[in-house]
């Protein structure tokens, strides 16, 4: 999961999201923790689709301190500015799973205090003790998701059901469909379809994932993880590699396009919110925490970015529509064939190794 979720520019605000509502909880977090001496503005570190105007103004008019966002395209554009010592401003930053592992083995995160936490008993049960951090430890969740196919049913007279659709229709997807610009997904979705794990580390079953991908490479379009959502619309692609989060978005724009989780597995992220150890503000980062964990507030991320919430509470104040799209959450028969990607240490060189081999 190199890359991440980076579509939803023209998301949906959210213009109905009460600055009162849901206030009393955060405004107790301001006064117990922001003093004079803490600074007035947080600066936070995101993907692109994951905060707007609208949640910044809530979180300022609660607590008094201003917002400022920068936004990443992937976790390893993240990880470098932050071991480059560009990233001293943040006190909030939003990686992945198998990304807060490194994050915490490299030093770079602060723990999380839960006594100053209010509404971490509002997370479903599985994120409790994930096993990319035990405990919540270092992160709190804020998005999960999975990694299929997005099709168009109608160019498409059969759909397809598993990553190995790609190679029996090759000739007729032939540079009509598109794979994620992502190493550990592209090689873990073909480990995967091959019998293996996502996580391999037997050079021997990746270099047949790698040897698989070589024989489909003529026919890809390109490996994409953002510009095919247009081309798609278009009708110029017949298929894509893509997150869940994406996915969700773009079948609400054309109801011919279809996401399926592939049957063999696929894998399943979780994104995070972590305070890094350089972190000028931790004042206001934990009450920027105790802002996503209020139940409102999460189902509105939810319901306004068509993401899935990991908060409970948050969830069943959705609409049942909204609970019980598949897309955003799969039932439990297909998400026990996936995967979490899990950081592969001096192994992950095997794999950018034959990646390598496949871009060139």
């Amino acid at each position: 999961m190199t890359n991440r979720r980076n579509f939803l520019k023209k998301m949906a605000v959210f213009s109905t999201l009460s600055l009162g509502g849901c206030g009393w909880q955060l405004a107790k977090v301001g006064s117990n923790y922001i003093s004079s001496n803490q600074s007035d503005k947080l600066y936070i570190y995101t993907w692109t689709q994951y905060t707007n105007q609208e949640l910044l103004t809530l979180f300022t008019t609660q607590t008094g301190i201003k917002v400022i966002a920068d936004v990443y395209e992937s976790n390893d554009v993240m990880l470098a500015k932050l071991q480059a010592g560009g990233g001293g401003t943040y006190s909030i930053i939003y990686p992945s799973d198998y990304m807060v592992q490194k994050m915490a083995e490299k030093g770079l995160l602060m723990e999380i205090d839960h006594s100053r936490l209010i509404g971490l008993d509002n997370l479903f049960s599985q994120f409790d003790n994930p096993i990319y951090d035990p405990n919540n430890r270092y992160s709190i969740p804020f998005n999960w998701g999975t990694t299929g196919l997005l099709y168009n049913s109608e160019q498409l007279t059969n759909s397809p059901e598993d990553w190995e659709y790609l190679w029996q229709n090759q000739a007729k997807l032939n540079k009509r469909f598109t794979l994620l610009n992502d190493v550990r997904e592209v090689m873990g979705a073909t480990l995967r379809m091959l019998g293996y794990s996502y996580n391999s580390q037997n050079e021997n079953e990746v270099k047949q994932a790698y040897q698989k991908l070589q024989i489909l490479k003529p026919a890809l379009a390109a490996f994409d993880t953002d510009a095919w959502q247009n081309k798609i619309l278009a009708g110029d692609l017949a298929i894509a590699m893509c997150y869940s989060a994406d996915a969700v978005k773009i079948c609400k724009e054309n109801p011919h396009l279809k996401f399926v989780i592939p049957r063999s597995g696929s894998s399943i992220w979780t994104d995070t919110i972590v305070i890094p150890k350089s972190n000028p503000n931790i004042a206001g980062a934990y009450a920027w925490i105790n802002l996503i964990l209020q139940p409102e507030v999460a189902a509105r991320i939810s319901e306004r970015l068509y993401i899935s919430t990991p908060n409970r509470a948050g969830f069943e104040l959705l609409p049942k529509a909204i609970q019980e799209n598949t897309n955003l959450f799969p039932p439990a028969s297909l998400l026990v064939k996936c995967e979490r990607v899990a950081p592969l240490g001096k192994f992950a060189e095997i794999y950018e190794h034959y990646w390598t081999q496949l871009l060139t």
